[in-house]
């Protein structure tokens, strides 16, 4: 087992994680896994399809097991595979087993919740920008780091204040 505490930053669209786990990162002398859904996304010229959820969660997986190598006591990783489940079963209604056994190997420390109290950034990467349809998803993110096992932290306020919040939270597993 690592001595590396992996931490997940987690939470519905436009709700500060990438912000917040470079800050953290930062903060922490540490690296960052950033969301590779969104590079993916950005160069796939089409529009995206279940089997494209896949390949995101591969790439997800080798992005955070690359970083391994390079992170010192913390690894920041901003969303996980919980991420593309819930975006799979609110798309189409179900999920890739690969990535449901994956869910179930792999292991965190820490899980980061991001709250929606910060304002919808529009990009054509989101697809959920109603104030209900961002608490219903903040919902079901809740229940997930509730019933993960492991620490979790709810993370609101102004960046500075999510940083702070976040950095205590962290020192804690300590």
């Amino acid at each position: 087992m690592s001595s590396i505490k992996k931490i997940v930053v987690i939470g519905p669209e436009s709700t500060g994680k990438s912000t917040l786990s470079e800050a953290l990162a930062n903060s922490l002398q540490t690296i960052w896994v950033p969301e590779y859904a969104r590079t993916y996304l950005e160069n796939l010229g089409r529009e995206y399809t279940e089997a494209d959820l896949l390949a995101i969660a591969k790439g997800q997986l080798a992005a955070e097991d690359a970083a391994m190598q390079t992170a010192t006591q913390y690894l920041i990783c901003d969303t996980d595979l919980y991420v593309i489940k819930v975006w799979s079963e609110a798309k189409y209604g179900r999920c890739h087993p690969w990535i449901l056994e994956q869910i179930a190997q792999r292991e965190y420390d820490m899980y980061l919740l991001t709250y929606i109290d910060i304002a919808w950034t529009d990009d054509p990467l989101r697809e959920h920008p109603l104030p209900e349809e961002r608490q219903y998803f903040y919902n079901i993110y809740r229940d997930i780091v509730v019933q993960s096992g492991c620490q979790w932290a709810d993370v609101r306020g102004t960046a500075n204040e999510r940083l702070l919040s976040a950095t205590n939270a962290v020192q804690k597993l300590l």
